[in-house]
């Protein structure tokens, strides 16, 4: 299995911390978030990663590399101008040829990575139709208190995404169960983004399979597993002293 961790964006809500450095580069848990995100991959025998790139991109390939010595293989794709979180999938679509972990990254999370993957896999099993299963996203949900701030889910009783509002006015939220940001995508998802534009999965690309009833699906993180977005000096000091006080990494 493949992944795609988003790193392009500018990180502007976090002023001066991401005015030399892209926002995944910021330090967490004794060292750059994305470094924590390399390795909570690695840990689950994911190694083979692209990284987009935008903002301040010599700061990560300066520092990775190849990928070697963390024990992966490191693909960048380097974006001159910001193609949207589904956009960037886009423009990796070749690499993207297999089912991948989509991870934003601004995300610090604990997350149970096997058993996301063991959860969309038992779905995949039961659609009848090889079109379903190739273009399926399975997306890690969790309770915000800021629901007008992220894309909110609605879920049937199995498990199915029946709507999906990427950060809805206050008068319309529905629901505290939002996208956390990782999920485990088909690459038929892929067909179906336009090319060379910006393209959002929240905004754009989810609420399309909606409509096309493509099967969406949702797993909420369990009460041990944590992830919190670093994209605020609020969530940032929250992981930061989340990385002080939590054990390592549990491998599986």
């Amino acid at each position: 299995m493949k992944a795609l961790i988003l790193a392009a964006g500018k990180g502007t809500r976090l002023g001066p911390l991401t005015a030399s450095r892209p926002k995944p580069m910021i330090s967490v848990d004794d060292g750059p978030l994305l470094a924590y995100l390399i390795d909570w991959l690695r840990g689950y025998g994911v190694t083979e990663i692209a990284i987009n790139l935008h903002h301040q991109p010599d700061a990560i390939t300066g520092y990775f590399g190849d990928g070697g010595p963390w024990g992966v293989s490191l693909t960048y794709s380097h974006e001159p101008h910001l193609l949207g979180t589904a956009g960037a999938a886009k423009a990796l679509q070749a690499f993207l040829d297999e089912t991948f972990v989509l991870v934003y990254g601004d995300v610090y999370t604990n997350l149970n990575l096997a058993r996301l993957i063991d959860f969309h896999r038992s779905k995949l099993t039961k659609l009848e139709r090889a079109s379903d299963r190739r273009r399926s996203v399975t997306l890690s949900l969790y309770r915000v208190p800021n629901p007008s701030q992220c894309g909110l889910v609605d879920l049937d009783g199995q498990g199915r995404i029946t709507r999906f509002v990427e950060k809805p006015p206050p008068e319309e939220v529905f629901t505290d169960l939002a996208n956390a940001g990782l999920c485990v995508v088909e690459p038929g998802v892929l067909d179906v983004i336009p090319s060379g534009r910006v393209y959002d999965f929240g905004r754009d690309l989810f609420p399309q399979l909606l409509a096309a009833n493509a099967p969406l699906f949702g797993l909420p993180i369990t009460a041990e597993e944590f992830l919190i977005d670093i994209g605020t000096p609020a969530g940032l000091r929250r992981a930061r002293e989340k990385g002080k006080n939590r054990t390592r990494i549990e491998r599986p």
